[in-house]
């Protein structure tokens, strides 16, 4: 009788080891090189991802469904409105099947929850792409980012400048995972979750001085304060924020060599200035360019 080997998931960065996440920077490196120089790696072929997207998405779909091209395999876009999920099927039962049928499955949603259950009755490796909780893989392509221009970020100091949200998180688990100390600096009533923070223990501290926090920082990090399902709370929320704009002054107080990064889209004038996001030190578009590799590597690593 075969026994079939349990997936493994890819849902937080808590779910691969910090061994596993290095080598999984490594090999992001190695298959950029191997993509600039135009050498096959085709190590995925005949191998379908199935990507279910209920948010909207540039960078997501893009890059995984770009990336499993250039791997020999093959991904097929599916929205709430063209599946069955759209009408009611529970997610136990889209998982089951799906998971017959394709190799791998990525989910962008809202609760992470959901994306739980479906990894919980999947035959295949199940990858989060964007909850409202988390955003792993984004995290492996700031990761490369910073490895890529600076070295090992173990040891050093990030600031994390604004809303304690779902990137917020990633950072806390990163933190943990990749051994350095983040700073939170955030508003009144925008904290992380208190469980996630939890999680990262004595990595990181939350204060509400945005400046304080990026003093003396290796990385500076901010992300959109309105994210996707929160525009009815655009002006209370552009409020809480005012001062909380990573501009030139707050990264002259930072380290000599401090990188900035934006998981994008940015909104100029508003999280971040243009002079600071369009300004050398500011590697947004190798950050972009980066969860092309990262996820390439993360798919090879699951499906191998």
């Amino acid at each position: 009788m075969t026994i079939s080997k349990q997936p493994r998931h890819f849902l937080t960065l808590l779910d691969l080891t910090p061994a596993e996440l290095q080598a999984l920077i490594a090999r992001a490196a190695e298959l950029k090189r191997m993509q600039r120089a135009g050498e096959p790696h085709a190590s995925l072929q005949n191998k379908v991802l199935a990507m279910i997207f209920e948010k909207s998405s540039t960078r997501t779909r893009v890059s995984f469904e770009a990336g499993m091209t250039q791997l020999g395999g093959s991904a097929m876009f599916l929205s709430p409105e063209s599946t069955q999920l759209g009408r009611g099927e529970p997610i136990e039962d889209t998982a089951r099947v799906l998971s017959r049928m394709v190799d791998c499955v990525m989910i962008r949603t809202f609760d992470q929850a959901d994306i739980e259950t479906f990894a919980a009755h999947s035959r295949v490796p199940v990858i989060n792409g964007l909850t409202d909780l988390c955003h792993p893989c984004q995290l492996l392509a700031d990761m490369q980012t910073y490895a890529e221009h600076r070295g090992n970020i173990g040891g050093r100091t990030v600031a994390w400048i604004g809303d304690g949200n779902n990137m917020c998180h990633s950072y806390i688990g990163a933190a943990k995972q990749f051994e350095f100390k983040l700073r939170i600096a955030c508003p009144e009533g925008y904290d992380p979750d208190p469980q996630v923070l939890e999680t990262g223990g004595e990595c990181c501290e939350i204060t509400r001085d945005p400046r304080a926090a990026a003093e003396g920082a290796d990385l500076v990090v901010t992300d959109t304060w309105i994210s996707m399902g929160q525009e009815e709370e655009k002006a209370r929320r552009e409020q809480a924020f005012a001062g909380y704009m990573v501009d030139r002054t707050m990264m002259n107080s930072a380290a000599s060599d401090a990188l900035f990064l934006h998981c994008l889209p940015a909104y100029r004038g508003k999280e971040v200035a243009a002079e600071v996001i369009d300004a050398p030190d500011s590697v947004v578009w190798d950050e972009a360019e980066n969860r092309l590799h990262a996820q390439k590597a993360l798919l090879e690593f699951l499906l191998s």
